[in-house]
């Protein structure tokens, strides 16, 4: 019996610390993007762009809802087409991160797929496409980056009430990180402690 119970809490500690370095990962690639993107706009005397966290989550929507569509260029990168993602539950997904049409005109959705979302690549994307003449843009004061798979998806957002992405409190995503976050490390500890207890 001892056995048992040793064997499920390990398994406990093991399946926590995947999880919390799954979310890492993830946002490893992205703020490298956001690391790069601020670079670039530095050498065009650009002001930095600061992270939206409900652009943060629209973008992570969005990058969630593309990757069941394969990465069909073999030359390491393939950006969709337009700057909005023709998703019939669009409305929906800017309701799931406490956003409406009316706040997020003005800004614009890159959407990207690159194979395991190499950062060169990436940023390369980005910089090196029709994308940049967004990323040129002054109007564009911020930023939200989301990634699933092999696509990632940047929402640009400025600083006016028609596309700041911010309704409100802008602390959404934030509070959602934290909960999933905190979530692992306490099922970590309760693993950790029961297996000292044994």
């Amino acid at each position: 019996m001892a056995y048992l119970q040793r064997y499920i809490i390990l398994t406990l500690i093991l399946h926590s610390i995947l999880c919390i370095n799954q979310t890492v990962k993830c946002d490893d690639e992205e703020d490298s993007l956001l690391s790069g993107l601020n670079s670039y706009r530095a050498t065009l005397n650009l002001t930095s762009l600061t992270t939206n966290d409900r652009a943060k989550c629209l973008a992570e929507k969005i990058a969630d809802q593309l990757k069941k569509q394969p990465c069909t260029n073999t030359t390491g990168s393939n950006t969709v087409p337009g700057t909005e993602p023709e998703f019939s539950n669009f409305p929906d997904l800017l309701n799931k991160c406490h956003l409406n049409v009316s706040t997020t005109r003005d800004g614009t959705i890159l959407p990207a797929c690159v194979p395991n979302l190499d950062p060169t690549l990436v940023l390369s994307n980005y910089t090196k496409s029709q994308y940049s003449n967004s990323l040129n843009d002054t109007k564009y004061t911020g930023v939200g980056i989301g990634s699933e798979d092999n696509w990632i998806v940047v929402v640009l957002t400025t600083s006016t009430p028609e596309g700041g992405y911010s309704p409100g409190s802008n602390d959404v995503n934030f509070v959602s990180k934290i909960d999933v976050t905190m979530y692992y490390m306490m099922m970590l500890l309760v693993a950790v402690f029961s297996f000292l207890w044994v």
